[in-house]
């Protein structure tokens, strides 16, 4: 490797231009695929069958990616049982077979140290006081515990005081709320969420019960179920207006995330647009034949992280449908590209951190 593993989460998250970025990309995950040829058998074999030596390639884009669906089927790690640290599943709604991501030690402390130095490009480097706009029933209930419980123990870490907005009952707890805002009167406050627990929890209850707290301070980290707002007709637009309106939040950032690449987290900017850090990259594939599309066109999300070191989960084809928005032009100075996701393949399996939440 060009850089060593240990010291990859200090390059600044959006300092690298998009050129520079692309050889800086295809050095590292070549190594990073010859790596995993090496430790990975059932990957070595994927590569073969496509006709893929990684150690010839040009350009990370001739780098085969695999389908997200491939962790749902078969057990993919890099290595050996007695050092995995962790093993993460994706969210599946009953009956659904759900992704299992391997972690070592070295790959889930780059992940975090990853998550964090692209959080304080957004929240700053002090850390604040959170409110989750869940129930703190996810951390506790085993059963429950897999992308969704994950997301907030990951998130969480940016907080020096936390407070669950719900109830076990997934009531909004008025009297905490009002509490933890006048001990934290004047300060900025971390809100994370899941995006349809947010529209159907947390924004209806206020509409309901007229009770408006003050988080004209707040800033807002949220992703995921953003089929069942699709569902019912509700726009980014709306979502956000209804935050203004309910709870006086303006600073909203969406995040695009998978189990499958933990870590690697693709942030909104204050211009609306998701950007891509250092570390990782979106490439959108056309599908009839999955050449590489041009910038504006539509196709299917590919993801390539330098994270994955003990599973082959760096160069991945998701079920999402996007396109390229922008390259080193985005107002708000971060460089890179920029994209939009545009919802999911069709026949595609519907999971999400939140979208397998159901009413009971």
């Amino acid at each position: 490797m060009s850089i060593e593993v240990s010291t990859l989460h200090t390059l600044p998250p959006y300092g690298m231009a998009c050129e520079e970025k692309q050889a800086f990309l295809t050095e590292e995950l070549k190594a990073l695929s010859l790596h995993h040829v090496q430790r990975c058998p059932a990957y070595a074999r994927m590569l073969e069958a496509a006709g893929c030596a990684p150690g010839d390639i040009r350009s990370y884009e001739e780098l085969p990616p695999l389908p997200v669906r491939l962790f749902k089927e078969f057990s993919l790690k890099s290595v050996p049982e007695e050092e995995l640290h962790r093993t993460m599943t994706s969210s599946g709604t009953t009956g659904q077979q759900v992704s299992r991501i391997f972690l070592d030690r070295e790959t889930s402390t780059l992940q975090s140290k990853v998550l964090a130095a692209i959080m304080a490009d957004y929240l700053g480097k002090q850390r604040l006081p959170m409110i989750i706009l869940d129930t703190s029933a996810v951390i506790k209930n085993r059963a429950m515990f897999s992308a969704r419980g994950a997301g907030i123990l990951g998130f969480s870490m940016f907080a020096r005081d936390k407070l669950y907005a719900l109830d076990e009952n997934m009531q909004l707890d008025v009297d905490g709320l009002t509490a933890f805002l006048e001990k934290h009167q004047g300060e900025d406050i971390f809100l994370f969420g899941f995006t349809f627990m947010i529209w159907q929890h947390f924004i209806d209850q206020l509409r309901k019960t007229g009770y408006q707290p003050d988080l004209s301070r707040g800033i807002l980290v949220h992703g995921g179920g953003w089929k069942k707002l699709a569902d019912q007709h509700i726009t980014t637009e709306q979502f956000k207006d209804a935050l203004r309106e309910t709870c006086g939040l303006t600073r909203v950032h969406n995040y695009y995330g998978m189990v499958e690449q933990t870590g690697t987290v693709y942030m909104e900017c204050e211009c609306g647009r998701l950007h891509t850090p250092v570390w990782s990259e979106v490439t959108i594939r056309r599908p009839e034949d999955f050449s590489v599309a041009n910038v504006g066109e539509t196709g299917l999300i590919q993801v390539s992280s330098l994270l994955p070191r003990s599973y082959p989960g760096h160069v991945l084809l998701t079920e999402d449908e996007g396109r390229i928005t922008g390259v080193d032009d985005c107002p708000c100075g971060r460089k890179g590209k920029t994209f939009e996701i545009l919802g999911r393949i069709k026949q595609a399996e519907v999971r999400g951190c939140s979208d397998t939440y159901e009413q009971k």
